[in-house]
C-alpha cells in the first residue's frame, strides 16, 4: 500500500476546505469583491414577449437598464407569437417565467385575468406615463391590470412611390378600391399581399367589416347570441373578399402565403399594399430602406355610409406575475420602459407608435402616420372576441371563402361553431 505523510495529508486537507468554502459562496447565488467585499447579489427576472423581430432594440435597453440597475438582471425570451398565444397561461403559472410578461388585448387578457395572474398596477405611479385614453384595454372592473405599449394601426400598409407613380389615392369607398386595385393589377403589381396561411385573415377582417358592422357592440352580440355570423354584414364582408379574390387582387396561393412571405412581396416592389399593420413597417423597411411606405383603409360602403376612418389596436400589454417572487423589481422595469426617452428609443427603432406620454417621433413612417392619431378609427373587433374558438370560427370563414367556398355555407359552418359555444 502507498503512503502518505502527515504533511502530504494536511495540505490535501486544506484544500478540501478551501473547496467546500467556495462551493458554499456558490450554492447562496451570490459573490463577493475581492478587493472590498461587498456584495454583489442579483435578482434575476424573467421578461418573455413575443416580439422576436424587437429582440436586439430590447436587448440594447436592458443594458442600459442593468447599467442602472446593477441589482436586477434582465433575463429575455421570446417565443413564436401563435405559440405565446395558447401558451402564456401555462407558462406564468408557477411564477418563475414571466415576472414581466406581455399579453395580448382580448381573449388572451380575459384567459390570464381568469386565471388570476396579472398584478394590479392601478396605484403604481408610472401608470402616469401612459396617455390615459390608451391604455383602457388593459383595465379590469376599474383596476389597471396591465399597461398596453404598443399604438398599432390594424390596416393595410402602402407604397407611396407606387401610388405616385400611378397618380393613386386611397378612396373613400368600395367601388373607389376595387378600381385602385384594379389599376394596380393592370399595371404590373399584386394589388394586395394577403397572408393568409397566417395572421391575414385576423388582421385584413377588422378594416374590412369596421363599417359593414358599425356597431362596436357587434363582437359581444355574436358571442350572446343577438347577432350571428349569418347575418348581412358578415355575410356582406365575406362576399367582399371573395370579390377581391375572384378579380384577382390577392396573390396567387395567398393562403399558402406567411406574413414573411406576404412582406417580402411588398419589399421587392411587386406588391402595392399589405393586408396587415402598421407594425409590419420596420420589417418592410429593414429589407428595403429606401421605401416610403403609408396607411390606409379600405372603405367596404359608399363615402356616405363610412362611420370608421382605420383600425387601431392598443397592445403588447405590460404586466406582472402575480405568482412573481420579483414583483418589485419587475415593476422597476416596466417604470424604465415607460419612461419617455426609452420609449421614444423603442419605438424609433421598432418603428411603433406607443401609448407613452411625451414620446417623439422621429422616423418618415413614424411621423408620416402619426397623422392616424387624429383619425376616427375604431378599436380592432378580433381583439373583442373573449372566446378563442369563436374568434378562429370567424377568421376561419375568410379563409374557406377564398379557398372556394361559397360565402353562404362558409357563414353556416362558421354560425355552428358559435353556436356550439354560446350553448
Amino acid at each position: 500500500m502507498k503512503k502518505y505523510s502527515i504533511g502530504t495529508i494536511a495540505v490535501v486537507m486544506m484544500m478540501f476546505l478551501a473547496l467546500i468554502g467556495c462551493s458554499s459562496a456558490n450554492e447562496t447565488g451570490g459573490s463577493s469583491d475581492s478587493v472590498s467585499g461587498e456584495s454583489t447579489d442579483q435578482k434575476e427576472i424573467s421578461f418573455v414577449h413575443w416580439r422576436g423581430e424587437d429582440t436586439e432594440v430590447f436587448r440594447e435597453l436592458i443594458t442600459k437598464f442593468e447599467s442602472e440597475n446593477p441589482s436586477i438582471k434582465v433575463d429575455m425570451t421570446v417565443y413564436p407569437s401563435e405559440q405565446y398565444q395558447s401558451t402564456a397561461q401555462t407558462l406564468l403559472r408557477d411564477g418563475n417565467t414571466g415576472d414581466v410578461f406581455a399579453a395580448f388585448p382580448g381573449s388572451q387578457f380575459e384567459i390570464i385575468n381568469r386565471a388570476g395572474l396579472f398584478t394590479d398596477l392601478t396605484n403604481e405611479s408610472f401608470v402616469g406615463n401612459f396617455n390615459e385614453n390608451l391604455i383602457q384595454a388593459g383595465k379590469h372592473e376599474g383596476k389597471q391590470l396591465a399597461l398596453p405599449f404598443q399604438l398599432v394601426y390594424n390596416q393595410p400598409v402602402y407604397n407611396e412611390a407606387i401610388f405616385e407613380e400611378l397618380g393613386l389615392t386611397p378612396p373613400e369607398d368600395w367601388e373607389g378600391f376595387l378600381a385602385m386595385c384594379e389599376t394596380l393589377k393592370e399595371n404590373g403589381y399584386i394589388p394586395i399581399a394577403f397572408p393568409g396561411g397566417d395572421i391575414g385573415p385576423g388582421q385584413f377582417m377588422n378594416s374590412m367589416m369596421m363599417n359593414n358592422a358599425p356597431d362596436e357592440e357587434i363582437v359581444a352580440q355574436v358571442e350572446n347570441g343577438e347577432a350571428k355570423l349569418t347575418d348581412e354584414w358578415w355575410m356582406k364582408t365575406l362576399e367582399q373578399f371573395k370579390e377581391l379574390n375572384d378579380r384577382g387582387y390577392l396573390q396567387a396561393d395567398s393562403l399558402g402565403t406567411s406574413h414573411d412571405g406576404a412582406i417580402a412581396l411588398m419589399a421587392q416592389e411587386k406588391a402595392a399594399m399589405l393586408a396587415t399593420g402598421s407594425y409590419a413597417m420596420a420589417s418592410i423597411k429593414e429589407q428595403n430602406p429606401n421605401l416610403k411606405l403609408n396607411l390606409l383603409a379600405p372603405i367596404t360602403v359608399s363615402a356616405s355610409e363610412a362611420v370608421f376612418e382605420g383600425i387601431h389596436t392598443t397592445t403588447f400589454m405590460l404586466g406582472v406575475n402575480a405568482n412573481s417572487s420579483n414583483q418589485a423589481e419587475a415593476k422597476t422595469f416596466i417604470e424604465f420602459l415607460s419612461n419617455a426617452e426609452n420609449a421614444s428609443f423603442y419605438a424609433n427603432e421598432t418603428g411603433q407608435h406607443l401609448t407613452v406620454n411625451d414620446v417623439e417621433y422621429t422616423s418618415e413612417e413614424l411621423m408620416n402616420t402619426a397623422v392616424w392619431m387624429e383619425k376616427n378609427t375604431r378599436f380592432q373587433p378580433r381583439y373583442l372576441f373573449s372566446n378563442p374558438d369563436i374568434m378562429n370560427s370567424v377568421t376561419g370563414s375568410i379563409q374557406a371563402v377564398i379557398g372556394g367556398v361559397e360565402v353562404e355555407k362558409a357563414a353556416e359552418e362558421a354560425q355552428k361553431i358559435v353556436d356550439q359555444n354560446t350553448n
